[in-house]
């Protein structure tokens, strides 16, 4: 069984429910339907019923079970637009703005269904840039308790891959930060390392990477890593953690038998922190692209309630494993 079978296992053991705000977008309404029929969770849309209706026609899907909210025409609005004012008036909202701004941004509505508990997450990003779809998740939500930071992470499941979990493995960060400092870094592989347990259940191998392992290479790009494995350890001495990496003496057990000798880590990693958002998002999109492997994300770890990205590249099969995935956060929590 594949590992976002698993996760949909899970999903449906105890079902929560998952706002998806792009009803224009037909990749969200087939995922929609499949969401329903395979009872992974419980769905709200929001938009205009009729068009919403009129697109699964044309869509030859079926949407029966899928509640679809329309800002324009529901009660709820008026307690949103309150609840949005009361958090951003510090920052200039004014209640016009926050009922304007709930009328016209889908996503926005979404992430208050969220905060006001009306949903247990939230899904969007197929139509949307990541910084249009995590922005008000992050001003809305905030940090969640315990944690230093919000940042992102991929599941990445490679098939026939020996790798990671069974070709499963974690990267991070791929969506959000884009020049973590030394203790960002450290940060962000003791969140991944929840992610990972939480999520794929085997224990949490960290590779911190680098262009140089070791010492093999000088420059201020490899005293990040270094003081970024130092801080780790230091204040996360329970991680199985060790950098600086190069991603083979990270995989492969007989380059880090030469690169790396002695290391608990070389050659067992099944997280990869990369040390800026470039080298993270660019090493996914290169093994989702050129070797065939399901991408999942990006996913927000950190944050107070799940809201999960997504590529505008995506298909309705990743939104399907995204919304699974939102929903065994949720339950988590």
């Amino acid at each position: 069984m594949s590992y976002i079978e698993i996760i949909k296992q899970k999903a449906r053991a105890n079902r929560k429910t998952i706002v998806l705000p792009e009803t224009t977008d037909k990749r969200t309404l087939i995922a929609a339907a499949h969401i329903i029929d395979e009872n992974i969770a419980d769905i709200i849309m929001v938009g205009n019923e009729e068009k919403v209706r009129d697109g699964a026609v044309w869509l030859e899907i079926d949407l029966d079970g899928v509640t679809i909210i329309n800002p324009e025409m529901n009660d709820v609005t008026e307690d949103y637009t309150e609840l949005l004012y009361r958090a951003r008036k510090d920052k200039g909202m004014t209640r016009e703005l926050a009922r304007e701004t709930l009328l016209n941004d889908p996503v926005t509505f979404g992430v208050m269904m969220v905060k006001a508990d009306h949903a247990d997450g939230m899904v969007a990003g197929a139509c949307h840039s990541t910084a249009q779809t995590l922005r008000p998740a992050l001003q809305l939500l905030k940090t969640a308790p315990g944690a230093k930071l919000i940042s992102t992470f991929f599941l990445m499941c490679c098939p026939n891959s020996t790798h990671g979990a069974d070709g499963t493995l974690l990267f991070a960060d791929c969506g959000l930060i884009q020049n973590p400092s030394a203790a960002d870094l450290a940060a962000i592989a003791d969140t991944s390392a929840q992610s990972f347990r939480n999520l794929v259940g085997t224990k949490p191998i960290i590779a911190m990477l680098s262009h140089s392992t070791k010492g093999s290479a000088e420059h201020e790009l490899v005293d990040k890593v270094i003081e970024a494995t130092r801080i780790a350890k230091e204040e996360y001495p329970h991680l199985t953690l060790d950098g600086e990496l190069q991603v083979d003496a990270a995989l492969v057990p007989s380059i880090a038998k030469t690169k790396s000798p002695g290391s608990e880590v070389a050659g067992k990693a099944n997280i990869l922190i990369f040390p800026d958002l470039d080298s993270g998002n660019i090493a996914y999109k290169l093994v989702q692209r050129l070797g065939n492997a399901e991408a999942y994300g990006p996913i927000l770890q950190g944050i107070a309630k799940p809201v999960n990205d997504l590529s505008r590249g995506c298909s309705w099969e990743d939104i399907v494993g995204v919304v699974a995935l939102t929903a065994v956060q949720a339950q988590l929590q």
